[in-house]
């Protein structure tokens, strides 16, 4: 059975129309002649979304029972076994009910598909696992429901629902998103202009990046090479030499000239992997790169005008920014250079050629290690030199016995062997010595330099001319080794950094101890030139000029003059070391290292940054939670007491005695919710500012818990105390303590079925007492117990009429004021319970050792 089909419609926020859009699709469908059915739609209680689905066939949906409390849920099984053609499937990233078959709902539509029914659903853009923490910094608010990025990436049409942000805002203030009493706090909170543009930003980018994705797999299915300029992207061809910089910037002044422009840096490297560009060159340009916005890709090949164009083509670039050559003219003649060849073959790709100040100076000879160590080259020149008159000494006995080829061939062996040893230059000279000692010797007429015979001639330049080609590919095999060698160290070493970054070790003083001991030196040292000193040549000798960031080893280096080794990271940031010279290869290793260290520099700062704009950051989001809901829950209550003066106050009006007190009661009842908001409000800001009075005092809860559930006025009906006289008297604040069970137990009142009860009691366990209140609600998920008591909370809540949300925050922050603690816990059979627990008085503590005694 072939696999249904996917189609999502995507918004950037709840009210733009995806469910509208949806059922209207279906409808369409149905008129079409097509078996639709609606298998979960949530219509939010807006009308016009329910008008839509009248008509339509509605699978029933699964009740299941959580905590005491029924859900309905999308009925997978009864989908399939209905078998429309279309099924309609609200809210992608919805997360099921626990005791549900799959966890969440987009794991149901998979079992659905994979039936053969197509199904039509919907998802916004903050509910992607990839934007959730992007939505989170510009909201402030988490998404706890989150779908893969995969999953809506592989459907087979996405349709985005666009709304400008002030045609939602109206859609809002007209009621046509949420109930009227929800519309203040929504536009003043996540449906705020900034909000709803950045979030429409984000879904019109992640549409915009599926639809290059179809394009590119048009393009691959139907075999097109050719550059489509659907969208601006730019491509900048890096070697690894210093001009790259200068590249990169001029690619990304390129690119911003066009709004969503892409820009690519590439660099291609030879199949054999042992010649390249300056790797702290390529660190330094990958970062910069990455800094404005662009990405770093690496591609191996041999033939680079090629290479880069395949790559460029691959990707769907328009333009390719190069490097002018440094090659001389000589050069040129005889190869036109990757430049001018990567021009010609270019095609429709448009190629940039940017002049540099290295062009001017041209390619510079590259510097490389002897093959061979010196002990072997030594070794080498002494078999030259000694070895080729030892063989003729002892060849000349047997010249008689020998012809010039066999004598020749011994030559040729000892001449392999100088090679082997020593490399090419002692070789040739032994091939030199040699082809002079078998003339001399062994080619008639003997005893002198001249050759009777022309082909014993040819013979000796022949001897000569392989034994400078042996000695030659001796030398290149040699030299590849000791580079494969080489290479192979660095890429470990390279590797051991990356893992050093990977585990978290990436900090300036542990990168710069490893340095020192990967290198063997003295000490290691990160210097930064002091602000408003510039940049002058003096500055380079002047300790003033310059401060130690970060310094491992024995005495560090007070300016990059006293130092062995320096690398310049940039213009504000040298890497000094003392304690021997590094060769070029060291060299280029230490300088990725010293990347790797500004970035670990520039990382350490920004955290340093963020930590200390945190609590400006809480303190704003507290400020924002705050006048959110305090603007419904101070209004409620005053809106209620007003209504009720003035109605007492209404003398037209012939009230009876019996209407009197209800109104007095309302206005009271109302006043006092008032009085406890702006006592928990003022609390709650004297504990961040640390200003709370607190009188601790031995205190008997046999006296204190009554009182707290006499304060919860009509409440007290629905708590039941199980408080023992025999318990010891705790250490507390007798005030603090009955609001703080004040608030836990009407919170419990609040979240449990009316026909249960709430029950607070208490227990005695060795040095402190445990107060319980538990409760018969739904409880809370033991990954969200934390949460509960950040100020503004209402978990689960989705409505804005049950209160601000301070009470568990205030509770636990005067707990522990007072030297207690407050944790959640499961009551067993369904629940919350919070636990209380304070030491126990210095008076029980004499009593319990008195009766121990």
């Amino acid at each position: 059975m072939p696999r249904g089909r996917l189609r999502v419609y995507l918004g950037a926020a709840p009210g733009v129309g995806k469910t509208f859009a949806m059922l209207g699709e279906g409808r369409r469908g149905q008129e079409r002649g097509r078996d639709v059915v609606v298998g979960f739609v949530e219509t939010h209680g807006r009308s016009r979304t329910a008008e839509l689905l009248e008509g339509m066939e509605i699978i029933p949906r699964k009740t299941l029972v959580y905590r005491g409390t029924s859900f309905t849920e999308l009925d997978v099984d009864a989908v399939i076994e209905r078998a429309p053609r279309i099924a309609l499937i609200d809210e992608l990233a919805h997360t099921n009910v626990p005791g549900s078959r799959n966890a969440k709902r987009w794991q149901d539509i998979e079992e659905i598909l994979d039936a053969g029914i197509d199904v039509i659903s919907t998802v916004n853009i903050q509910h992607l696992d990839s934007l959730n923490d992007v939505v989170q910094q510009i909201t402030g608010i988490p998404q706890r429901e989150t779908v893969p990025d995969e999953v809506v990436r592989r459907a087979d049409q996405i349709e985005l629902v666009d709304m400008s942000p002030e045609a939602l805002r109206r859609r809002m203030a007209h009621g046509n998103v949420y109930a009227p009493e929800k519309v203040d706090a929504a536009l003043s909170n996540y449906f705020r202009v900034g909000n709803l543009t950045a979030l429409r930003e984000l879904a019109l980018l992640w549409a915009a990046g599926k639809v290059d994705e179809q394009l590119d797999r048009y393009r691959a299915d139907h075999g097109i090479a050719a550059t489509w300029e659907a969208r601006e992207r730019v491509v900048v061809a890096l070697t690894g030499g210093p001009e790259g910089d200068t590249l990169v910037r001029r690619a990304a002044r390129v690119a911003a000239r066009t709004k969503g422009a892409d820009l690519l840096a590439v660099h291609v490297t030879s199949a054999d992997g042992l010649a390249g560009g300056d790797p702290a060159n390529l660190a330094r340009q990958r970062a910069l790169v990455e800094s404005l916005g662009g990405t770093y890709h690496q591609v191996v090949g041999d033939d680079i005008p090629r290479a880069l164009l395949d790559f460029a083509r691959g990707v769907n670039a328009t333009q390719l920014v190069l490097g002018a050559s440094r090659r001389g003219r000589f050069a040129q003649i005889f190869s036109r250079g990757v430049g001018v060849e990567t021009t010609a073959l270019s095609g429709p790709i448009d190629v940039h050629m940017i002049t540099h100040d290295e062009a001017k100076k041209g390619r510079r000879p590259r510097q490389t290690r002897a093959a061979l160590t010196r002990t072997r080259r030594l070794a080498g020149w002494a078999l030259a030199v000694a070895g080729m008159p030892a063989l003729t000494a002892a060849l000349i006995p047997f010249k008689n016995d020998l012809s010039l080829p066999s004598e020749i061939l011994f030559f040729l062996v000892m001449v392999v062997g100088v090679a082997l040893i020593g490399g090419m230059w002692p070789a040739i000279t032994a091939a030199v010595g040699g082809s002079l000692l078998l003339n001399y010797f062994f080619t008639p007429p003997v005893g002198g330099f001249t050759i009777a015979d022309p082909e014993n001639l040819f013979a000796l330049i022949v001897f000569v001319l392989v034994a400078v080609m042996v000695s030659a590919v001796v030398d290149l095999a040699a030299r590849r080794t000791r580079e494969a060698a080489r290479a192979g160290a660095d890429a470990e070493l390279l590797a051991t950094l990356a893992g050093h970054v990977l585990r978290g070790e990436a900090a300036v003083p542990s990168l710069l101890a490893r340095m020192r001991e990967t290198f063997g030196l003295v000490s290691v040292t990160l210097l930064e030139r002091r602000p408003g000193t510039g940049s002058m040549p003096d500055d380079q000798t002047d300790p003033d000029a310059w401060r130690i960031i970060a310094t491992t080893g024995g005495a560090p280096c007070t300016s990059p003059s006293v130092a062995d080794t320096d690398v310049v990271v940039d213009e504000n940031l040298v890497l000094t070391a003392r304690g021997r010279l590094l060769d070029a290869s060291d060299r280029r290793v230490l300088e990725a290292f010293a990347a790797e260290a500004a970035v670990a520099l520039r990382q350490q700062r920004l955290e340093e940054e963020a930590e200390q704009a945190r609590p400006l950051a809480e303190a704003d989001r507290m400020r924002t939670a705050l006048l959110a809901a305090v603007s419904h829950d101070l209004r409620t209550p005053l809106a209620s007491a007003k209504a009720a003066v003035e109605s007492l106050g209404n003398t037209e009006i012939d009230w009876s005695e019996e209407d009197r007190r209800e109104l007095t009661a309302t206005a009271e009842e109302s006043l006092n919710k008032l009085d406890r908001l702006v006592a928990n409000l003022l609390d709650m800001s004297r504990l961040q500012a640390g200003v709370l009075g607190v009188v601790l005092q031995p205190v008997a809860l046999e006296e204190v818990v009554p009182r707290a559930v006499d304060d919860l006025g009509p409440l007290r009906d629905r708590v039941e105390g199980d408080i023992s006289i025999e318990l010891p008297e705790i250490i507390a604040d007798p005030a603090l303590l009955e609001r703080v069970l004040v608030n836990l137990m009407s919170n419990a009142v609040r979240y449990s079925p009316p026909e249960e009860k709430v029950l607070i009691t208490a227990s005695w366990h060795g040095d402190h007492v445990e107060i319980r209140v538990i409760d018969r609600g739904p409880g809370i998920p033991p990954d969200a117990h934390d949460r509960v008591f950040l100020p503004f909370q209402r978990l689960g809540d989705r409505d804005n009429h049950t209160g601000v949300g301070l009470g568990l925050a205030l509770s636990r922050g005067l707990a522990e004021a007072m030297g207690g603690t407050l944790v959640p816990d499961e009551t067993p059979g369904g629940g919350l319970t919070m636990i209380l627990t304070f030491a126990i008085s210095s008076r029980a503590h004499a009593v319990q050792a008195e009766e121990l005694a």
